[in-house]
């Protein structure tokens, strides 16, 4: 049995004003030749299809036309499951045809465990594992608050109701292969999108906190086959366990997530067992760079820059080290990249140590900073005890997410 896990694809996202619909297009038809070359037998997609809850049309168009090209393949199951990103309504109004063209939507958690559980086959229609398909987990969706609780208790009851709801549905795994006749041996696949300890995010991704709870102990977990993660856009296991996984998103989402290559995760079991994980990089589709220092080093590095992978044109991202508040610094940039092929993205002032004086502060913009920031630096100027002022940090965390998912009443 070989399954290809993939995530965090983000179809309609804008980067900086920049439409990826070119860069996604490439990547799925890319997908699709990999499908078909490595005889995959189903496809995994653990979270984040969509960048927004309300996805352009073309980024529909994009996906249904790539389950639609997977009927020609050997790959008999495809499984989309939902991410913090995506509007399980948006994910489920197709559901029912989808799964006419043998693709499995799960948008959201329910209360049947056996909504979660499914058999993937290999291209031989042959039962090959055991699915148990969990998306993205919405506190409303495995907790009731009670008044009173004190931070450490809702962090405790938060662990232990995802821990309970895994365990649940993969002794509903276990029960379905129990009853089997035969295959008492499959293995079981366990899927999750989520922050787990130990893992390593990057500034593209949106800090995900299930109420108080900012990371899922790896512990945890149930004892299944293969863990397949999204969220995280880097690839990456978790503590040395081989078999939890991020698969890392497709393609770069900020400019901190250039100095890995991409990849997808082609999973292979063998009478009734994980055989081999291997890392299938990724083509570059679009080259996103950026370059730090004065504006004399930088004019430099502009020069040397290589052309452009893809065909396309790079993306620059600047980060000027100096004191001097320049108002022409953008078209001192923008003189060093004329007749090239190079779109300048954005322009940031390297960062001050923490003991920066309120002039340089002054000199930033609000653009310059993440809504987290300004938060903490209007919290600092207020007098009160640090108890209160976490308090308050942990609240403020809390509303932010649920504004950026759209949860708010």
């Amino acid at each position: 049995m070989r399954i290809i896990h993939t995530s965090d694809w983000h179809l309609g996202q804008h980067f900086m004003g920049k439409s990826r619909e070119e860069e996604h297009r490439a990547f799925l038809d890319w997908l699709g030749s990999l499908i078909i070359q490595s005889e995959a037998d189903a496809l995994v997609v653990t979270g984040d299809i969509f960048d927004t809850g309300t996805p352009p049309s073309y980024a529909r168009t994009l996906y249904n036309d790539f389950i639609v090209s997977l009927q020609n393949t050997c790959c008999t199951t495809t499984v989309i499951l939902g991410g913090n990103h995506d509007s399980a309504a948006t994910l489920n109004e197709a559901r029912e045809l989808l799964a006419c063209l043998n693709t499995r939507v799960i948008g959201s958690v329910t209360p049947n465990s056996q909504d979660h559980v499914m058999v993937l086959k290999d291209g031989k229609g042959v039962p090959g594992a055991i699915l148990c398909a969990i998306p993205f987990i919405r506190p409303r969706e495995i907790v009731t608050s009670c008044a009173g609780q004190s931070g450490q208790d809702k962090k405790q009851g938060l662990i232990q109701a995802i821990s309970a709801l895994y365990t649940r549905i993969f002794e509903a795994a276990c029960d379905l292969r129990d009853e089997m006749e035969g295959k008492d041996t499959l293995p079981i696949i366990a899927t999750g999108h989520l922050t787990v300890v130990g893992g390593k995010g990057s500034e593209s991704v949106r800090e995900i906190y299930i109420g108080s709870l900012d990371a899922f102990p790896a512990a945890k977990f149930p004892c299944a086959d293969y863990i397949a993660l999204g969220h995280l856009h880097r690839g990456q296991t978790i503590k040395g366990m081989t078999h939890i996984r991020y698969s890392g998103s497709p393609i770069p989402l900020s400019f901190d997530e250039v100095k890995r290559a991409k990849q997808v995760l082609q999973v292979d079991f063998k009478e009734g067992a994980l055989e081999k994980i291997t890392e299938v990089e990724i083509p570059c589709f679009r080259t996103l760079v950026c370059l730090e220092g004065d504006l004399a080093q930088i004019e430099k590095k502009i020069s040397e820059l290589p052309p452009p992978k893809g065909g396309r044109a790079l993306w620059l991202e600047v980060e000027v080290a100096t004191d001097d508040y320049l108002t022409d610094l953008l078209n001192r940039i923008q003189a060093m990249i004329e007749d090239k092929p190079i779109e300048l993205l954005r322009i940031r002032r390297k960062r001050n140590s923490l003991g920066s004086t309120l002039e340089s502060l002054s000199k930033e913009k609000l653009e310059e900073l993440k809504p987290n920031e300004v938060f903490l630096r209007r919290l600092a100027s207020e007098e009160m005890e640090d108890q209160e002022k976490n308090r308050l940090v942990a609240l403020f965390k809390e509303i932010l997410v649920q504004v950026e998912q759209g949860d708010l009443p």
